[in-house]
């Protein structure tokens, strides 16, 4: 008969309301399980840092995509793969070679953690090397166990819980190892397997991260967080992230309204038209980002569904008013004096930036709504 632990437990206990998209009871959940996503992650790329790098991954992941899991028991083994995945695609990455130098995260992780001094450098290399020295000396199968073995209170039946396999299976891990190994050098290993041990800010900065690495509502559609190139990641390493993100999506809002203006204002009559519209772009820049700065507050400082959607057609009426009524409005005695000069094809010219108008209205409406109730359905903000 399966005896469950205090994890198995808190899952059942926590994990409903962080379906809901409640970021404290998920906290709760990565503080229970910490130990035994980071030694899965330690026990495969052998890097400490690197393994907080991946086990932070590996919780962010899972936080995006809880909404698809519907059994609590599933969760550990779940999030244990999920590890397992991103730890093995990391040792296929630096097999590849380093990252480009243009690299957007690198970029990242060099403002939020500036290089140590050569000192501190040669320290953490020395560490770094002696732990994977430790590690590669282990049996492969045994690493994750022994690492969980220690870092659990020496307790086989908790690891064979965590990892969910058998005890047997476990103490047949330990033996063969202990058989393998020098005694001298698995408690070297101990003593590692214990220090090495995530520390409690180690589900402060993931239950931070939550809010712009998978945050409620459509501003799940704006903002991610990568993993950071070296070292686990800080906070502002992940709002770096963000940022990054939204500015690009900025870069490109503006680029489509700076090549609209451009357009219009070359068939402007005079400084009158080209002033209104040079205001309506300036309205539409605005508009979009105070959007992306309120989506942003609101994922961070509320729950539920109604501001989102409140936020959504705010902006969306305000950029489908200038479109549809003041621009036109601003272009009127342009469009008077075509249609005196040759009414046929000013009529023609009419139609055709009316079906424009509307073929992007609907679009637009579509893309944004759409995107808007695909971001409030993930984040458990809106359910049917």
């Amino acid at each position: 008969m399966r005896m469950d632990t205090h994890v198995d437990q808190l899952i059942r206990l926590e994990l409903p309301a962080a379906r809901a998209g409640d970021r404290d009871a998920y906290g709760r959940i990565v503080v229970a399980c910490q130990n035994t996503i980071t030694a899965i992650a330690l026990a495969i790329v052998r890097d400490v840092p690197s393994s907080e790098d991946i086990a932070q991954d590996a919780f962010l992941n899972a936080w995006q995509h809880l909404r698809r899991l519907q059994n609590a028991d599933s969760f550990l083994p779940w999030l244990r793969q999920i590890t397992r995945n991103l730890a093995r695609d990391h040792l296929r990455a630096k097999v590849r070679g380093p990252y480009p130098v243009d690299d957007m995260e690198a970029a990242i992780a060099a403002a939020a953690d500036p290089a140590p001094s050569p000192p501190e450098a040669l320290i953490d290399e020395e560490r770094t090397r002696a732990a994977g020295e430790l590690i590669s000396a282990l049996p492969e199968e045994s690493r994750e166990t022994l690492l969980l073995f220690y870092r659990e209170g020496q307790s086989s039946q908790q690891v064979a819980r965590l990892l969910g396999i058998s005890d047997a299976a476990v103490r047949k891990r330990l033996s063969r190892a202990r058989q393998m190994v020098r005694a001298d050098l698995l408690a070297r290993f101990g003593e590692f397997a214990q220090g090495s041990a995530p520390a409690a800010s180690f589900a402060a900065v993931v239950t931070s991260a939550l809010v712009v690495a998978s945050p409620p509502a459509a501003a799940a559609g704006l903002l991610g967080a990568g993993a950071g190139a070296v070292g686990a990641k800080t906070l502002l390493q992940i709002v770096l992230g963000a940022a990054a993100s939204i500015g690009i999506a900025l870069v490109i809002v503006f680029a489509s309204i700076g090549f609209d203006l451009r357009r219009q204002l070359r068939k402007a009559i005079d400084a009158e038209e080209r002033q209104a519209l040079t205001r309506s772009a300036v309205i539409n820049a605005g508009a979009s980002v105070g959007f992306m700065i309120g989506i942003l507050f609101i994922a961070h400082s509320t729950t539920g569904w109604i501001l989102p959607v409140l936020a959504t057609l705010v902006f969306m009426g305000t950029v489908f008013w200038q479109s549809a009524v003041v621009q036109p409005r601003a272009m009127a005695r342009r469009h008077a004096l075509e249609a005196a000069q040759d009414p046929v094809a000013a009529a023609r010219a009419r139609r055709r930036e009316r079906w424009k108008c509307r073929i992007g209205l609907a679009f637009g409406a579509l893309g944004g709504f759409g995107g808007l109730i695909a971001g409030l359905v993930m984040s458990g903000r809106l359910t049917f």
